[in-house]
């Protein structure tokens, strides 16, 4: 009787402008407080426990390692090295920003951290070579958000904490899926720049450059094969990981690139600790809202209404799937997480969907929330980076939504996508 009143005063919260994290720990902390024979204690034992937690300790090194890749200039190193290459081809400053998300992606972890780092480095670029301003906004938005599926994704992390998955098989299982959506978007950015005339090429590969560049990028060209081939062979775990990610970041930054000094790096740590407190502030409410839940039996109910109606895990997959692009209008990717995934997981291993498969699932809905306005957290960034107005970005971006939407419904539908490299 008190969910849907609570959910209402959620949404308003968040309409007047207050942060998700205060907004759900308000509300459950009020229906905590209503539930008879539940002492105060549980409160704060409750959203103590949620980040005590041995996986979620990779989210503030991930964060670091992003941030030092994004203000240490290493997308630029990265996009020199393969335009040399691929700007042979019509449109290849264009496939080069796209390529360069991929690489990214395997660094940050993160798709708002990804689009800064490429915008930051290309857009003058392009704009240099007469790609319209909103189409070199649009690619650079929609190739960051790949950094949310490719591992190590901070999605996955949150996913992994909440509902008790291993972040490794989660991390293994986004590398095909975000490879095959990279590869979707190159073939639809090749076909664009193609039809329209984007970009100009040279006369062929300079190879030669390429010789010279790689040997100054190849640090950093092997530090994803570091991060994810770690991950991949059991040497590591994803928090030991993200320790070494952070720390030769660090070092790359600092001692071989020399492209950030000692109180740059200070700035970028205070700046981490911040987006980290600003996370596992939102896993704190977000474990709230799973405990009252629980309580309140809304999530045994949900699982019994769904199995009454019988619904099937096709039928499940499509509903959820509508749901997340829903709400993706309204909340950002932390707060979609710590909000849906304590209700749909337990109705998704009731209908037999494996858990991990899920996990992507919801993963890639994330990615397409942060191209979706009015929230979309991508448009802002490049908003910001390319000078245009959002809704010009907006118009950069809608070419590229059928594109995701067919990734989104092959993840959904198909899911040896997933689960190929854990078989």
């Amino acid at each position: 009787m008190l969910t849907l009143p609570a959910l209402l005063l959620v949404l308003a919260l968040l309409a007047i402008g207050s942060h998700v994290a205060v907004a759900l720990g308000l509300v459950t902390t009020g229906l905590i407080l209503a539930i008879d024979g539940v002492p105060l204690t549980v409160i704060a034992q409750t959203a103590f426990k949620s980040v005590n937690s041995y996986p979620l300790m990779a989210v503030p090194m991930f964060v670091l390692a992003g941030n030092l890749m994004m203000r240490g200039n290493i997308a630029g190193l990265m996009i020199d090295l393969i335009g040399s290459v691929v700007r042979a081809v019509q449109g290849g400053l264009a496939l080069t920003v796209m390529i360069a998300c991929v690489f990214f992606a395997a660094i940050s972890g993160s798709s708002v951290g990804s689009a800064a780092a490429i915008g930051a480095a290309t857009v003058k670029g392009l704009r240099a070579e007469e790609y319209p301003a909103r189409f070199s906004a649009g690619i650079v938005a929609v190739g960051g958000t790949i950094g949310l599926m490719i591992p190590p994704s901070l999605g996955f992390i949150l996913i992994g904490s909440i509902v008790g998955l291993p972040v490794d098989k989660l991390f293994i299982a986004g590398v095909v899926p975000g490879l095959m959506e990279g590869t979707f978007l190159l073939i639809a950015v090749g076909y664009m720049a193609r039809r329209y005339g984007y970009g100009k090429t040279t006369q062929r590969p300079d190879w030669a450059g390429f010789g010279q560049r790689l040997p100054k990028a190849s640090a950093a060209v092997l530090m994803p094969v570091f991060i994810i081939g770690s991950i991949y062979t059991g040497v590591l775990t994803p928090t030991e990981v993200s320790a070494f990610a952070a720390v030769y970041a660090a070092v790359l930054c600092l001692l071989v690139y020399r492209s950030i000094d000692l109180k740059g790096t200070w700035t970028v740590v205070q700046d981490s600790v911040l987006q980290s407190t600003m996370i596992f502030a939102v896993v704190m409410g977000g474990s709230l809202v799973g405990f009252v839940l629980a309580r309140m039996g809304v999530s045994a109910a949900a699982v019994d209404l769904i199995k009454s109606v019988d619904m099937t895990a096709w039928q499940f997959l499509l509903l959820a799937n509508v749901i997340l692009l829903m709400l993706g209008m309204f909340l950002d990717g932390v707060a979609m997480i710590v909000l849906t995934a304590p209700l749909l997981f337990p109705i998704a291993t009731a209908l037999g969907i494996n858990p991990i498969h899920f996990a992507v699932v919801m993963v890639a809905n994330v990615e397409i929330a942060t191209l979706t306005p009015p929230i979309g957290l991508n448009l802002f960034v490049m908003a910001g980076i390319s000078k245009l107005p959002v809704h010009e970005v907006v118009r950069g971006v809608l070419p590229f939504y059928a594109v995701r939407m067919v990734g989104l419904m092959l993840i959904t539908f198909v899911p040896a996508i997933s689960l190929v490299l854990l078989d």
